[in-house]
């Protein structure tokens, strides 16, 4: 009578399945009672969404793994349980069971290509299927064609109705987070009742040991007083702008977002071990594309599954994430209301916004308008602030408050502008047994002057180089030595030669700062990495900008918009010596308007994304190609092929175990152990991988190595050396500077 099941493995039947739904709905109100949704349309929906799996097509594709080209999906099914007349003589209006149709209809989005008369006899089916169906929850169990009235195939679209279509959002997206942690077997929500006291016991208490006077600064007590606003917030670097964030995110539900994964991954390991201490995996998550790799390498007893989906669910109180993994939801693609829904009871802090790509902005211009207008909370902390970013808010009615900038009286750096190529005799000249940061705009220009101060044999054991185009295992080696070598704490000697992957976010402290010119945005960011929380009170300098002189830095007209290079060289030519804060933020507030940005790169690139992201069809595409969409994603991830002749066994053996497929007569157990060994293999593979632009994979690819049916790895003709990284040259050239550069490691 009631042996309908809901799902195969575990086996689960109907009721059990909607029971787990109810429990998370019961868990999600006391969490956040104050939720701004129509609680008795949700419990509806967690109620009625999957009756229609009573049919018999569905059960035989459950119980003999048959499949039936004319089932009707069961979220349309559903609906013929819904007793329109009842819930109106309820007093329910016509839009509330209608968004209780559109929200059980889609909560599986599905391409709905049935015949109306197939429905109509499966309708009639269902009849005598539910017939003697029984559950306590349900008064009586009737089956009727849901009136047209209630629910047609348009969808609830947000052009024609505004406020039913942010309505539908919360119902339908939150459905699916109770219905996706039933299936998952988690908690939809987990209650942020630890930040606050783990700030002041684990963090504030610490500084008090130091100085019993300690407290939080203007900074961090501006956003305890501003919890319940949206904030845009400049603050000089060493203000504790991490700190603010996770105080003004409170005891509530709370993403982080940062642009670069290694600040990510730093911030996270920070978070874990010096404030939220023990029980981590139920209160931090980690959210990226290499989340996996990330947990994976925790040594802690943990179960890795459990842990897994409760970030990937977004179940967590605490999430700190690359903006791609949550500002998604801006394509409106099908199934984005999951995110959007969270967010609506969520506070997100932003920071470094100047380091997102013009595309990048535009979608975090359109998702913050978009979590203002449905009830969640966002605060930008960023050390330069763009001014066109505020301009674009303001255009979106976006409400905030923007304070003046956060500075200090102290100085930290003297700037000298050298109009000149950077050079490596110059690097050379200031190195006296400290730490020397160099940056440059390209990894090519990097890779040179990296192989110009090795030819000096008296440096040449303290040169190092760290960029982009080095694949997985080696930059993880990389990036973790120039956090080690960088740490304030440490007394080191040497010269790092990186490009812009340090310059945001990393807490790194250098002596003396050696720079291309990007734009003032990436050289004020850069300038942090050097004097990170130090005043200056020495004559001379301990930032040097090179300014190509006569000629570009590299880079410029290419991944540097021309103009705005332009714009950054003039505003720097009367700078010589020691410079403040408010100087700095001064300098990009007289460059990064609307107005002086028109009719640049920079400025269609902008407009052009939020035009397209707004004038987009929502649910036209698919998460899968919103993700390659929003990520920009205009590279190829390669094995270099030095990496696949030197480890070739390995790789294939990797391959080998990716290719192994789940057996129907596996337990449980055997199941669990290849699916560990897999993810295994998944990550040992990814190792030997880098992204390269497309550009440059079109004509060098020299072969493709199938993985599994649905994915392969392709192998690129280039040199890789792990000192190095990869080389992009004809043959003779790179076989000639290889050679050059291996001689003098010697």
């Amino acid at each position: 009578m009631n042996n309908f099941l809901a799902k195969s493995n575990p086996r689960e039947r109907i009721q059990e399945h909607t029971d787990r739904l109810i429990e998370n709905f019961n868990e999600l109100k006391t969490i956040y009672p104050n939720l701004k949704v129509d609680w008795d349309i949700l419990y509806l929906s967690c109620l009625y969404h999957d009756l229609g799996k009573m049919n018999r097509k569905f059960q035989d594709k459950i119980e003999n793994k048959r499949r039936h080209k004319d089932e009707i999906p069961h979220g349309i099914l559903s609906l013929s349980f819904i007793n329109a007349k009842k819930l109106e003589d309820l007093g329910y209006s016509k839009d509330r069971i209608r968004l209780l149709a559109q929200a059980i209809a889609y909560h599986h989005e599905r391409d709905f290509n049935f015949d109306k008369n197939d429905l109509n006899k499966e309708i009639e089916l269902l009849k005598i299927e539910a017939k003697d169906f029984k559950y306590d929850k349900i008064e009586n169990v009737e089956v009727k064609k849901l009136s047209r009235k209630y629910f047609s195939m348009n969808r609830i679209y947000e052009e024609k109705d505004n406020d039913l279509f942010f309505r539908y959002v919360l119902i339908k997206g939150l459905l699916n987070r109770i219905d996706y942690a039933a299936s998952g077997y988690i908690d939809v929500e987990i209650k942020n009742d630890f930040l606050l006291d783990s700030m002041e016991n684990n963090l504030l208490q610490k500084f008090k040991e130091d100085d019993p006077n300690a407290d939080w600064n203007r900074l961090q007590k501006f956003m305890i007083e501003h919890r319940d606003s949206n904030l845009i917030i400049t603050a000089q670097t060493g203000m504790g702008k991490t700190e603010a964030g996770l105080l003004w995110i409170g005891d509530n539900k709370g993403f982080f977002t940062l642009p670069l994964k290694t600040a990510i991954n730093a911030m996270y390991k920070r978070i874990t071990e010096k404030i939220v201490k023990g029980n981590y995996e139920n209160k931090v998550g980690l959210l990226h594309s290499d989340i996996k790799r990330e947990y994976f390498s925790i040594k802690d007893e943990i179960d890795f599954d459990e842990y897994y989906s409760k970030t990937k669910q977004l179940s967590l109180p605490l999430t700190v994430c690359t903006m791609d993994q949550i500002f998604d939801f801006v394509y409106r693609y099908r199934g984005f209301e999951a995110k959007l829904a969270t967010l609506s009871y969520s506070k997100v802090v932003v920071d470094e916004v100047q380091m997102y790509a013009p595309d990048l902005l535009a979608y975090l211009v359109v998702g913050l308008s978009y979590i203002d207008k449905i009830g969640g909370k966002f605060a930008v902390l960023t050390a330069t602030l763009p001014q066109i970013f505020v301009q674009l808010l303001e255009k979106e009615n976006v409400r905030f408050i923007k304070p003046k900038p956060f500075t200090t009286e102290r100085i930290r750096h003297s700037l000298k502008v050298i109009n000149e190529k950077i050079n490596t005799g110059f690097i050379k000249e200031q190195y006296d047994n400290n730490k020397v940061l160099v940056i440059c705009n390209t990894v090519k220009e990097a890779q040179r002057i990296y192989g110009e101060l090795l030819a000096d044999e008296s440096i040449k054991e303290d040169v190092n180089l760290f960029h982009s185009g080095f694949i997985k295992r080696d930059r993880k080696v990389k990036e973790q030595s120039i956090l080690d070598f960088g740490n304030k704490d440490t007394k080191n000697k040497g010269i790092w030669v990186t490009t812009q992957v340090v310059e945001a976010s990393l807490d790194i402290d250098f002596d003396v700062l050696i720079t291309e010119l990007s734009d003032l945005n990436g050289l004020f960011q850069r300038l942090g990495r050097c004097y990170r929380n130090r005043d200056w009170d020495k004559e001379g300098y301990n930032c040097y900008v090179f300014d190509g002189g006569e000629s570009k830095c590299s880079g410029v007209g290419n991944v540097i918009d021309e103009h705005i290079f332009k714009l950054s060289k003039d505003a720097l030519k009367d700078i010589d010596g020691p410079i403040t804060e408010e100087e700095k933020i001064s300098l990009i507030d007289g460059i990064y308007t609307l107005e002086k940005l028109k009719g640049t790169d920079y400025y269609d690139r902008l407009i052009n994304a939020i035009e397209y992201v707004k004038l987009i069809e929502s649910y036209e595409k698919s998460s899968s190609e919103i993700k390659r969409i929003f990520r920009n994603i205009e590279s190829k991830t390669v094995i270099p092929r030095p990496i696949y002749e030197e480890f070739e066994d390995d790789i294939r053996k990797c391959i080998e175990v990716l290719g192994k497929e789940y057996s129907k007569d596996m337990s449980p157990d055997e199941r669990k152990e290849l699916k560990e060994k897999k993810l295994e293999a998944r990550i040992n593979l990814d190792d030997f991988t880098l992204d390269i632009p497309l550009y440059r994979a079109e004509r060098r690819l020299l072969k493709r190595i199938d993985i599994n049916n649905y994915e392969a790895i392709d192998i690129f003709d280039c040199d890789y050396n792990r000192n190095i990284g990869i080389q992009y040259k004809s043959k003779e050239q790179k076989k000639e500077e290889n050679s050059s550069i291996e001689d003098r490691m010697l």
